[in-house]
């Protein structure tokens, strides 16, 4: 067969030709040895990960990816330019989700959905209580579970099915890669090659990156750095069982100087009766379902120990990690509150002034948990400090005490490494 070759001249006519059609005849190789920043240090099935991560062909119409609502600018967490800011703006015309979208950085930290032991410190008692999974309901069992819920989800990425990932994958850009991390049999099975893709964005998930432990409370821990009063005072009341108590979920071992140690979170759900955010067009609507969370967790049931009531987990998510929970927000399941101060804040007073943060009935009563049904009120955290307060009791935490957890939380946030 005969080859013929342009000349640098009529390349580039040609080229200033193809470019007004999007053409990637012209497109410009990376120089041999040359790596992005934010890829240095990755294995090729990181790589891999991160190239389907990033990958905004796998959306019908095409044009987001996983990388669209977990923005590493934003500690992985974010909402693709949506209207409603609660929520993600899927590939679909008018397509929103109904939950906010959580952080993935420490993701890989959670163990799978499961059944634990908790003990009551007072009276010994031990039972089973769910932890772990992914999603804010645990719906997926492990991260790479997790991986297809957003792909497939007609409010999200919308791909019509796992083969059209997997044949957008082997007729695009990276396919060389994934044959140089899986074989060249790779495609041969669709089913198969998409969980080897899976399992490439879990090895992405996995990586440094997306839990460097390079916030200034980490070199507070390795002793590189100090807390300023502020900072010192807040981290005193977060870890004080009579203030913040918030250790109780978000956890971390208080004889640890390891920043491993400290993730933050217990990864179990919680039930905390947040306000309504009419701001998300499902939840506005009179005909709205409540969102239930863990209850609603299809196979709960099965799951479950035979003494445990599902009724009981209705309106509980999953503790998140306070890791870069500054730069994360909307805050809560349903991405009602806009600011941590407020977030805080609410943990403080819910029951001391539920007239602040509920909408009131025509006599004036506050409406109390407006987000579940009056079925799910008894499932809301009452019980541990700070929600043991009573209309016009004094709150577990002063303005002041607020602010001081606020400057503490500030210093979990990672420094970028790039």
């Amino acid at each position: 067969m005969t080859r013929y070759c342009l000349g640098k001249a009529r390349r580039a006519a040609l080229c200033a030709v193809l470019s007004l059609f999007g053409s990637a005849f012209c497109a410009q190789a990376a120089p041999s040895g040359a790596v992005a920043p934010d890829e240095r240090g990755l294995t090729p099935m990181e790589l891999l990960g991160k190239r389907v991560f990033e990958d905004t062909n796998l959306s019908r119409p095409a044009g987001v990816s996983c990388a669209s609502c977990h923005d590493a600018a934003k500690a992985f967490q974010g909402n693709n330019g949506s209207s409603a800011p609660a929520v993600a703006r899927g590939s679909s015309p008018g397509s929103l989700g109904k939950r906010n979208t959580p952080s993935i950085m420490y993701a890989s930290f959670a163990p799978p959905f499961g059944f634990i032991d908790d003990k009551d410190e007072e009276t010994g008692k031990i039972e089973k209580i769910p932890a772990g999974g992914q999603f804010l309901d645990g719906r997926a069992r492990d991260l790479l579970a997790q991986v297809e819920g957003p792909i497939l989800d007609p409010l999200e990425m919308n791909a019509p099915s796992k083969r059209f990932v997997v044949e957008t994958v082997r007729d695009g850009a990276y396919a060389d890669l994934v044959r140089e991390v899986y074989g060249e049999k790779a495609f041969a099975d669709p089913d198969a090659a998409f969980e080897k893709l899976a399992q490439a964005i879990v090895a992405f998930e996995g990586s440094a990156r997306f839990h460097p432990f390079a916030s200034k409370f980490d070199d507070y821990l390795r002793g590189a750095a100090r807390l300023t009063a502020l900072e010192k005072k807040g981290f005193e009341l977060f870890k004080d069982p009579k203030k913040g108590n918030c250790l109780a979920c978000h956890a971390g071992k208080e004889e640890s100087r390891d920043p491993r140690d400290w993730l933050f979170t217990d990864f179990t759900y919680d039930a905390l009766g947040g306000p309504k955010n009419k701001a998300i067009p499902s939840a506005a609507k009179p005909d709205a379902v409540p969102d239930l969370g863990l209850c609603a967790r299809p196979g709960l049931a099965e799951a479950a120990p035979t003494d445990f009531k599902v009724e009981s987990v209705c309106g509980a998510f999953k503790v998140p990690t306070l890791r870069n929970i500054a730069v994360t927000g909307p805050y809560l399941h349903n991405g009602v509150f806009d600011k941590l101060r407020d977030v805080v804040a609410f943990y403080a007073t819910r029951d001391t002034d539920p007239g602040h943060w509920y909408p009131k009935d025509r006599s004036g009563k506050p409406q109390k948990f407006d987000d579940l049904p009056p079925a799910a009120h008894d499932n809301v955290n009452v019980d541990e400090v700070p929600y043991d307060r009573k209309p016009g009791q004094q709150p577990r935490l002063s303005e002041k005490d607020i602010d001081a957890i606020v400057a503490f939380l500030e210093t979990l946030t990672d420094r970028s490494k790039h």
